[in-house]
Order: C-alpha cells, then sequence, then structure tokens
C-alpha cells in the first residue's frame, strides 16, 4: 500500500462520526408490546415496506483465524469487521459496509458494489477493488491479500426501524434471525438457512451525542440490561 493510499484511508476514516450504541435480546412477548409502543412515537425509516418492515441479507467476511469473530467474543475494544449487503430482493443495490468500534463508540463506512462485482469478490476474484479510487475498496483489497479475509457466513432477518431526528436516532428490532455458510447463496434471494434465533429478537439503539430523554423511556424493557450481542456471532455458532 502506497503511502497515500494509506493517508486516503486515514482522512476517510477521521471523516466518519462515531456513534453510541446499545443492544438487547428481547423476548417475542416485550418486543409485541415495545413495537406498538414504537409505532405511535416515531415513524419508521425510508426503507421500510408495506408491513413497517423489510429484509437484510448480508455475508460477513473474516480471517482463517477468525479475528473479527474472537474479538468480538473477547469484548476487544477497537476491532472492525466486513460485510456486504443488500436489502430485500434487489441485488442490483448491494454495498461493502466496514463496522468497526473505537473507545466504545461506533462508526461504519460504505461503498456501492453492481452485482456483477459481487459474483466476481464470490468467485476470489478481488483485482478490481486496487483500479477504484474508493478508500474503503482499496483498505478491502488490502485486507483481502494481507489478512486473508474470506466470506465466512451468511446472517439474513427481517427488521423494523424507527428514526428520531434529535439526536440521529434510529431504534431497530430484528426477527427471523437466519444463517448460510461461506458465501454460498448469498445473492439467492430465496435462500432459507438454517434458523439462528427462535426465542429472542434484538433491539438496537444507535444515537449521537445524546439519547433524548423520550427515547430513553420508550425503550424501556424492565429487567433488561444492554449487553453483547452480535447477529454476526449468533450465526456463527452454526459453523
Amino acid at each position: 500500500m502506497t503511502t497515500a493510499t494509506a493517508a486516503m484511508m486515514i482522512k476517510s476514516l477521521k471523516a466518519v462520526s462515531l456513534r453510541h450504541e446499545f443492544k438487547h435480546q428481547i423476548s417475542p412477548g416485550e418486543d409485541l408490546v415495545l413495537s406498538q409502543r414504537l409505532r405511535k412515537l416515531f415513524p419508521h425509516d425510508k426503507y421500510a415496506g408495506p408491513g413497517g418492515s423489510y429484509r437484510i441479507t448480508s455475508l460477513y467476511f473474516d480471517t482463517p483465524y477468525d479475528s473479527a469473530y474472537r474479538e468480538k467474543l473477547d469484548g476487544v475494544d477497537n476491532r472492525e469487521k466486513f460485510r456486504l449487503r443488500y436489502y430485500g430482493t434487489d441485488t442490483s443495490f448491494i454495498r461493502l459496509e466496514k463496522k468497526f468500534k473505537r473507545k466504545g463508540l461506533c462508526g461504519k463506512r460504505g461503498a456501492s458494489l453492481t452485482q456483477e462485482q459481487t459474483e466476481k469478490l464470490l468467485e476470489g476474484d478481488c483485482g478490481f477493488l486496487l483500479e477504484s479510487a474508493d478508500p474503503l475498496l482499496m483498505e478491502f483489497y488490502s485486507k483481502i491479500l494481507g489478512k486473508g479475509l474470506r466470506p465466512k457466513t451468511i446472517v439474513r432477518y427481517d427488521r423494523e426501524a424507527f428514526v428520531y431526528a434529535p439526536g440521529n436516532v434510529r431504534i431497530t428490532l430484528d426477527r427471523n434471525l437466519y444463517t448460510g455458510l461461506g458465501s454460498i447463496d448469498f445473492l439467492n434471494t430465496d435462500l432459507k438457512g438454517i434458523k439462528a434465533m427462535d426465542h429472542f429478537r434484538v433491539l438496537e439503539v444507535k444515537y449521537d451525542g445524546f439519547l433524548p430523554e423520550l427515547v430513553r423511556m420508550a425503550v424501556q424493557v424492565p429487567g433488561r440490561q444492554a449487553e453483547a450481542c452480535s447477529k454476526y456471532a449468533l450465526c456463527r455458532r452454526f459453523d
């Protein structure tokens, strides 16, 4: 990697705003009560379908030593993971995303890929990434070669998301978590996979500098405490 490329990556990273994030695993009954409450208080996000939710399919990458997975389990504070993602059944719009955590705060960077480019990646051809001017694609290329990043696990679930402008708040309820191993059938929109979470849902709340009191009260689930809850880690149990 050249000095200029490294500088571009650092500049891009600094430009990303870091956010607070907390998660709960909640029961179906708690989900029912919470979703009814949230629907009365906050609008759905712009991706919501007729029923208020939409499906997300992601393909996570990891090293041969499962660095991202093990760092998550060990609670390492400074960590990162890469994934490909599309929404619903539209594989014409695919994103490469890098999620990272720094000193308890979370950030995300993304870049668009075509279906043809994604198919190349799944076949092990990553040369086109180096031809891009996008710092994230170049970083992904360097880590495929340098760290041996490879597709590990497909993660699919249904998401109902709410937004609240003060604090740039985003509240999500994730349900029907399924997984598939490796990269097989990532672009197959009919993939069923293995059910990874039967009796729980995942509540996530993300916000910038402050969490408005209205949101704090709305997402209260008696007896639940924020905890580490990674859908990627949940799905890796089925390897």
